[in-house]
């Protein structure tokens, strides 16, 4: 009976080490549903329903209110919010203060406006520190869009966000706190739950070694055991025989000589990939705090970005827009201001790299295919110092081809082509592998 016990220990503390794991792992899968979230390929930093709900706040075109959104945060956000002072003024109520006869002209030319001498002009000229606006080649209606957008968002939270009407219509709640609040309350209990089953654990554990060293201590004095009784008592693991058996180091030595064996074929791999690569910038800029937290289009910066082979580094000059009145004082745009003053361009430090021997077009990529920066640079909104996301490996560019859809709308070249191409493979999307966006020639020429 005793020897029973004693064999059963070791099984009792498996089958709570076993039942531990497996609620463990139940509860993280809990816990993983519960706060997934990231950025999907294509999706961009300020992905919010704004556009799609602003009618119900400020009425309007829902096409024009959409419209002036991107065109707001394209060309406009960078020095103005809606309902706070920026670089600039607060546009809330501009439609008001100014008439869209007046605004046209101000956007499109704005020192032209004060060289005429308009008294508005002039006066908001010389409060902000004769501060120039630059001028904007957006059209009357591009401009409308934005006053439409603008006069959407009027009255909703510091910084010209979605209003909380915009956000859950006519009773004032976020539509998604209630989602995100169960969220957040269930992942809490989850951890307060492995937390306590940590803790029993433990207790338990910790009571059974004491039992069954009680249990040995007792049955020791007793005279009474048979010889099985005292061989399982008094039984011992000898470890020296486990490590010098030759199964044991056949083992050792298959899984070492495969680690070895992976080792090498990585880093031959790996030769010439740089991805994870994170230089050291001389200037500590943050893309978190600029394109997330304050939701700056890339082309602000990257003026190319839609329209050249590659995406170009800003100058000083574009920093200088919003620096030369936002946090003069900081140890980090000081380093702007001398670089401007010795008339020399700041020594940024170029992550994405491509070999010589392959041809990439930004253009084509963000203008004609339509693909947002996160589709190849990640969650770049989110990232204090930037690194190299993606692998830009050959193999990591063909396989987008092949799975990455054709954008053929509304584009005559490609009319011919899709039906030739639904002819001989129906039902099968027409990607770029299928317009030869594999062929080698097509970046190795």
């Amino acid at each position: 009976m005793n020897s029973i016990r004693l064999r059963s220990l070791p099984h009792l503390l498996l089958a709570l080490v076993l039942t531990f794991a497996g609620i463990q792992q139940t509860a993280a899968q809990a816990t993983a549903d519960a706060k997934k979230e990231g950025v999907a390929p294509g999706a961009t930093a300020a992905a919010t329903p704004a556009t799609a709900a602003a009618p119900a706040a400020g009425g309007g075109d829902a096409a024009a209110i959409a419209a002036g959104d991107a065109l707001f945060k394209g060309n406009c956000a960078q020095c103005h919010a809606v309902n706070e002072q920026v670089v600039g003024p607060a546009l809330a109520g501009i439609s008001k203060r100014r008439p869209i006869s007046w605004l046209i002209p101000w956007v499109k030319n704005s020192s032209k406006v004060v060289a005429s001498g308009d008294d508005y002009a002039v006066a908001l000229f010389n409060k902000f520190n004769k501060q120039q606006m630059p001028s904007f080649a957006l059209s009357d209606k591009e401009i409308t869009s934005i006053i439409a957008y603008v006069t959407s968002q009027e009255g909703g939270p510091v910084g010209g966000g979605v209003t909380a009407k915009n956000a859950a219509g006519t009773d004032g709640k976020d539509a998604n706190a209630g989602t995100s609040g169960a969220e957040e309350g269930a992942g809490k209990y989850v951890d307060i739950l492995l937390i306590v089953l940590v803790v029993v654990l433990i207790v338990l554990v910790v009571t059974l070694v004491i039992i069954g060293n009680l249990m040995k201590d007792v049955l020791r004095g007793r005279k009474d055991l048979d010889g099985r009784d005292v061989e399982i008592l008094e039984q011992r693991f000898d470890w020296s025989k486990f490590y010098r058996s030759p199964v044991m180091r056949g083992i050792v030595g298959t899984v070492f000589a495969l680690v070895l064996l992976y080792e090498g074929v990585q880093s031959v791999m790996a030769v010439g990939l740089t991805q994870g690569y994170q230089p050291t910038q001389p200037i500590a800029f943050s893309h978190k705090l600029h394109a997330g937290e304050h939701q700056i289009n890339c082309a602000y910066c990257h003026t190319s970005v839609y329209k050249s082979k590659s995406a170009n580094i800003p100058s000083a000059n574009i920093c200088m827009n919003c620096h030369s009145q936002i946090k003069t004082e900081s140890p980090e745009i000081k380093k702007i201001y001398r670089a401007i003053e010795r008339k020399q361009p700041i020594q940024w430090v170029r992550i994405h790299n491509l070999p010589d021997l392959a041809y990439f077009n930004h253009s084509q990529h963000t203008q004609v295919a339509g693909l947002q920066c996160q589709t190849c640079h990640g969650p770049i909104q989110n990232m204090e110092v930037v690194y190299q996301y993606s692998a830009l490996t050959m193999g990591w560019c063909i396989n987008c081809h092949r799975e990455m859809p054709l954008n053929t709308k509304d584009n005559k070249y490609y009319d011919n082509l899709v039906k030739l191409h639904d002819t001989k493979n129906a039902g099968a999307p027409f990607t770029v592998s299928s317009n030869g966006g594999t062929e080698c020639s097509k970046c190795h020429y």
